[in-house]
């Protein structure tokens, strides 16, 4: 029923930038709160970025001045801006949706595929 289909990862050197965007289809009536997580091998999922759909924002502090994310409410997409990317930063990348559907008006919670990101030293 909703769909969400992520973009932009790969293998990047640190340092460099990279930029991700997931976009959600289907019966969809309103996306509350939308964002990233990752997952790094042997770790916990974490947050790492999310804006509701006023635009409040929310950055994990390991990403905090060099990550920016941003949304399209028009075209329920989000995106990830990377800068100044560090090893640590290698993951899964999976965009989240809280969402609204045309038939439902519970909130329920969508996930992409993921996205791996690779930083090499």
């Amino acid at each position: 029923q909703v769909q969400l289909v992520e973009s932009g990862g790969g293998l990047v050197q640190a340092g460099g930038s990279l930029r991700l965007s997931c976009a959600a289809s289907g019966s969809i009536f309103s996306i509350l709160n939308m964002g990233w997580y990752r997952q790094a091998p042997g770790k916990q999922r974490e947050l790492v970025a999310t804006m509701t759909s006023s635009g409040g924002t929310d950055y994990a502090d390991s990403v905090t001045g060099r990550f920016t994310i941003s949304r399209v409410n028009a075209k329920n997409t989000v995106y990830l801006q990377m800068n100044s990317l560090k090893p640590e930063d290698a993951a899964v990348y999976y965009c989240n949706a809280e969402v609204q559907t045309v038939w439902r008006g519970v909130p329920f919670d969508y996930w992409g595929q993921g996205t791996p990101v690779t930083v090499s030293s």
